[in-house]
């Protein structure tokens, strides 16, 4: 049997790989229970809307999700330049005790959600000169997705579809192409409404994939993060094992050579 390895990302080692993030529950006890039933080990944290430690009257996340359990992997969520990306993830890397590993996100408008990619790449070379291991969100361009790899990211999240869409993989050659030039870690981000979205992204060859709407705008949150734990396992598991070749008319289940009839 072909024998997986684990998700690698800036030198760490990770079990799953499904990473999930944690806005839109309705309470922080549905967020844990959640989180707990996706097996994910990563978990995105908006800094701009989420308490970490930054206002200590309100709630914590920490206090359910703590870093001795998951990694955080902070984000720059509703940033629109580069300016606002920087200076949130030294926010980020003040609050958890000098944590490198980001999220970067520059968001170009607030109809599409859609990466301003100039932005991106002037705030990924400011992070990485910075010394931040920074994962990045970008559109499926593969010459983006590239540069961003030259840069020193340390793993490029092409999106499968609009933040929050749902519609899942919209154009599966342009992931192919990043994944077949990869020399990081690709993890799609953006776009998965149901497992069968997060199997397909691992069938074509994703080191992982990024999701929090689809779990948490499911009508059971919990059950939902159980079947996308399932599906992403499944695709990775189809993935390895390689599929049969398509073809175009049908071919016997049983072979008829050798029989006498």
């Amino acid at each position: 049997m072909t024998e997986d390895t684990k998700l690698s990302v800036a030198g760490m080692e990770f079990g799953s790989r499904l990473l999930v993030g944690t806005g839109k529950y309705k309470d922080h006890d549905q967020t844990r229970l959640a989180i707990e039933a996706s097996g994910a080990q990563i978990v995105t944290v908006a800094i701009r809307r989420t308490n970490i430690g930054q206002n200590p009257d309100e709630p914590n996340l920490l206090d359910i999700l703590p870093p001795e359990k998951y990694t955080i992997l902070p984000n720059t969520a509703g940033c629109y330049n580069a300016k606002d990306a920087v200076r949130t993830c030294r926010l980020a890397r003040e609050l958890l005790d000098g944590h490198k590993l980001v999220k970067l996100e520059v968001l170009g408008d607030d109809k599409t959600l859609f990466p301003d990619i100039p932005e991106t790449l002037v705030a990924a070379e400011e992070l990485v000169k910075d010394d931040f291991d920074v994962m990045v969100y970008t559109s499926d361009d593969p010459l983006i997705a590239r540069r961003l790899a030259e840069i020193g990211c340390v793993s490029v999240m092409p999106l499968a579809a609009p933040i929050g869409s749902g519609l899942g993989i919209r154009n599966p050659y342009n992931i192919i192409t990043i994944i077949e030039e990869a020399t990081v870690p690709i993890i799609v981000d953006a776009g998965v409404g149901t497992a069968s979205d997060a199997a397909i992204a691992m069938e074509l060859g994703c080191d992982g994939v990024l999701m929090n709407t689809a779990i948490a705008a499911a009508k059971d949150p919990i059950l939902m993060a159980s079947a996308m734990k399932k599906g992403i396992e499944a695709g990775r598991e189809a993935f390895l094992a390689g599929r049969m070749p398509r073809k175009r008319f049908a071919s016997a289940s049983s072979p008829i050579e050798g029989t006498i009839f």
